[in-house]
């Protein structure tokens, strides 16, 4: 087990390079959560159909760098996120055993539920303002535009558009469904990926490597998806909005549903599904291995008593 820092450092490290992977289909996930936008059935417009038709849109229109928009911000918000998540979780968790059970080692499902949706609401607390100019980013195009439409240069560029036009509360536009939508994913993720693994090693026989480490975390991915996908659409309107069309989280759920049907709050379901299961088997996977890393560096650069205490 590396120290809370070098935990958020391989977190950190594992998200960059999953996201690197899956950002394509986020950028089509969030247009097909944007497209048809409180618009009634029949006139919606319907420019991308799902995550391989999306894709392939966007880069016949806007070539790679259309379906790469925003990845600078999305590595920010992927260290912030996934460094919190993954960093704090375990000594949360173990902090929490050893003064309710009385042993640190113990396992118990409400307790790392908790766990993980606190590490994950602190993690998107943090990286809210960098997933809001991300959306925005993405969201973007001069071909098929859906949603409001934000014309930032860069990142730099976006946050400081914010910021001038409406003070700090503008870059935390959306953070409550920002936490909510982390609290619901992160509270499952890590109590199913180690779950799933320990079923895995006790029925199925598997040993400690990569095959154990590759079908938890698509146990995990699929877990995460189903209950994280309906917050993360409210969170991706409420970030791209301009103004007040939205006055918070229960205002946009009631407005999308009244006005799209239920099944309004599962748009873009698919490119998410094929995006949060290669993330999530590429974040805990790799997450597993730069631990391991840190571990090393920390064991030839920090003292026998600071180790012990991890």
């Amino acid at each position: 087990m590396s120290t809370t820092a070098g935990a958020f450092i391989a977190g950190g490290i594992a998200a960059c390079g999953a996201v690197t992977a899956t950002h394509p289909f986020e950028t089509v996930k969030i247009r097909m959560q944007l497209q048809g936008e409180l618009q009634t059935k029949g006139h919606q417009p319907h420019h991308y159909r799902g995550p391989i038709h999306g894709v392939s849109v966007i880069v016949r229109n806007e070539g790679l760098g259309g379906i790469y928009r925003g990845i600078g911000c999305a590595y920010v918000y992927q260290v912030l996120l996934n460094g919190c998540r993954l960093g704090f979780y375990e000594p949360m968790r173990n902090a929490l055993a050893t003064l309710l059970l009385r042993d640190g080692a113990k396992q118990n499902l409400g307790i790392n539920m908790f766990c993980g949706a606190t590490s994950g609401i602190i993690g998107a607390a943090a990286g809210s303002p960098f997933f809001l100019v991300k959306t925005r980013l993405q969201s973007y195009s001069p071909f098929l535009p859906v949603g409001t439409q934000h014309n930032y240069r860069n990142a730099i560029d976006g946050l400081s558009q914010i910021y001038k036009a409406e003070g700090f509360r503008g870059l935390y536009r959306g953070v409550d469904a920002a936490m909510i939508r982390t609290g619901f994913g992160s509270s499952v993720q890590l109590p199913t990926y180690f779950f799933a693994k320990r079923r895995l090693v006790r029925h199925l026989g598997m040993e400690e490597g990569a095959p154990l480490h590759l079908a938890s975390s698509t146990v995990s991915g699929f877990v995460v998806c189903c209950f994280m996908h309906p917050p993360d659409t409210i969170m991706s309107r409420l970030y791209n909005q301009n103004g007040n069309l939205y006055k918070g989280v229960f205002d946009c759920l009631g407005k999308t549903i009244r006005t799209e049907g239920f099944f309004a709050i599962y748009k873009g379901f698919l490119p998410h599904l094929a995006r949060i299961l290669p993330h999530t088997i590429l974040t805990l996977s790799l997450a597993e291995q730069t631990n391991k890393l840190i571990r090393k560096i920390e064991q030839k650069i920090l003292p026998a008593s600071t180790l012990s205490k991890a």
